[in-house]
């Protein structure tokens, strides 16, 4: 069953190319939008040209979401100028280098704080918010990676796995409130972040990727695959035997 598109948006990692998507393709229907990154001027830049495709109301805050101990007051500051919140989008992330911070705990745990443990503090604010106001949906943007560690790249897909499965825990927990929570697992998207690898078929735009998030937002998906071939890859690669799977070169 399908649902009214959200009026009321909240988006931490603003800046990032799907969450500027996702962003474009509600601002035509008058939407108010709280945004939140870490570069002010890209901020405003994204607020002007969401105004000028008709969104009502975009406020701005410029922050390093590193900073758990500034995201109680931050998320109060949103739930205050929105009135409430339908959809928060946590989109913010770090993909980093492999083959460096394989070498290196420090650079290992930084990108887990990032993608992981800052989101969590995230979740756990806005889960508890929407569970008392028993409406809202949850998205948080995954990865494909996070189905299954690969050479190329297990320290960015252990944080989105971990965050894969805590979010499962948080919808058994809060579904009943009526609140959706909504894992997005996109493939390779052609984004600033990926810009230095070689792109392919496989490769989505973000506006692609966008519609298909605004389409289980608006179905009430627990998971999503974006775009959607990728669900049938991932479930071969998930059950190919550890034996073989050891000595593939991924």
């Amino acid at each position: 069953m399908s649902k009214a598109p959200p009026s009321r948006i909240l988006i931490l990692g603003a800046t990032s190319a799907i969450a500027q998507a996702v962003a474009d393709q509600l601002a035509p229907s008058g939407a108010s939008f709280f945004l939140v990154a870490r570069h002010a001027e890209r901020l405003d830049a994204v607020r002007r040209n969401l105004l000028v495709h008709g969104a009502s109301k975009v406020e701005i805050r410029a922050l390093d979401l590193d900073d758990t101990d500034a995201h109680p007051a931050l998320l109060g500051d949103a739930v205050a100028t929105l009135g409430t919140i339908d959809l928060a989008l946590i989109a913010h992330g770090v993909l980093g280098d492999q083959q460096q911070d394989q070498a290196s705990y420090a650079a290992t745990a930084a990108i887990l704080h990032t993608n992981f443990m800052s989101a969590v503090s995230l979740i756990t604010w806005l889960a508890n918010h929407f569970e008392q106001t028993h409406q809202g949906t949850l998205a948080v943007i995954g990865s494909v990676a996070g189905d299954r560690g690969r050479k190329s790249n297990y320290i960015y897909g252990a944080s989105k796995g971990a965050l894969s499965i805590f979010l499962d825990g948080v919808r058994n927990r809060i579904d009943r409130a009526g609140v959706q929570v909504l894992t997005i697992r996109p493939g390779f998207v052609a984004t600033p972040m990926t810009a230095h690898l070689k792109q392919g078929p496989l490769f989505a735009s973000p506006a692609k990727v966008a519609k298909g998030i605004l389409k289980a937002v608006q179905g009430r998906k627990d998971i999503v695959y974006v775009p959607g071939f990728w669900a049938p890859i991932m479930l071969i690669i998930r059950h190919v035997p550890g034996s073989i799977f050891k000595k593939l070169n991924l």
